[in-house]
């Protein structure tokens, strides 16, 4: 284990430092995803502003408030795209050579995307968590999270981190066929931020697709780790979500093995 981790930790450091090296880049994207979450919010505001309603899909105004900013923090995290760097390798013939290489190729993604991850939970993520506590305890007059809840929250962020790039390693198998994966990658991206419950809560569909949404990996991706950050599940039903989450990373896991044993079988080098 030791020296597995010698091998790949060198590819999650390099991650963070070209992340550094670029802040330019960087901060534009969080100027430009930033925007979206005020956008959000007034959104949401002008929806609760004219409703007689308490609370809508099961959150108060309060709630949703602090569920927009969530979702930010979450998703910048998590949801951490591989597949246009596994299209990049393809392309350029660098998978033919990870291959002679003595390293797992998924591993090392796995690790670079964990460089981003830190890197996007130091700049900026726990800022804005630590202003929206503020701003919870402030402005809106809420309780404190708990630590268990922030707890709970960490652990459920870990796993959803993993479903993704794992899910995104399944969809990067595709440039094997296709090569180039651009306009797929963008219809991804548009139908993730749905299903993951970042543009709208999931308790606000009906039951019955509620239930769909529990069978598929993406409400696992973003929606569940917010809403155990809000305390919306307890008991038996907080430990459900979990070892869904967790189900859902051996699915993935092996789906992935599976699908990459088949692809390298036909590899098409086109550069390199």
């Amino acid at each position: 284990m030791t020296k597995k981790l010698r091998i790949y930790i060198p590819f999650a450091s390099n991650e963070l430092k070209r992340q550094l090296a670029y802040k330019g880049a960087f901060y534009l994207f969080i100027f430009i995803s930033l925007f979206g979450a005020f956008i959000q919010y007034f959104l949401w505001m002008a929806i609760y502003g004219s409703t007689d309603n308490a609370s809508l899909g099961g959150l108060t105004q309060n709630e949703m408030i602090v569920y927009v900013f969530m979702v930010y923090v979450t998703s910048s995290m998590v949801m951490i795209t591989i597949s246009d760097w596994v299209s990049e390798d393809v392309v350029k013939g660098m998978v033919a050579m990870n291959l002679i290489k003595p390293i797992d190729y998924r591993a090392s993604l796995i690790s670079r995307a964990m460089g981003q991850a830190v890197y996007r939970f130091l700049v900026p993520g726990v800022f804005i968590w630590i202003g929206l506590e503020i701003y919870k305890v402030k402005v809106l007059g809420m309780s404190v999270t708990s630590i268990t809840n922030i707890l709970l929250y960490l652990v459920s962020c870990i796993m959803s981190f993993l479903i993704c790039v794992l899910f995104d390693f399944c969809f990067g198998m595709v440039a094997f066929f296709t090569t180039y994966i651009f306009g797929m990658l963008m219809a991804k991206e548009a139908l993730m931020s749905f299903l993951t419950g970042q543009l709208i809560p999931l308790s606000f569909f009906p039951g019955i697709v509620q239930k769909v949404f529990d069978f598929l990996p993406f409400s696992s991706m973003v929606y569940t780790p917010v809403m155990i950050y809000l305390g919306k599940y307890s008991g038996s039903e907080l430990y459900f979500v979990l070892g869904r989450q967790l189900v859902w990373v051996v699915i993935l896991y092996v789906l992935g093995s599976i699908i990459w044993k088949q692809v390298t079988k036909r590899l098409v080098v086109l550069g390199g």
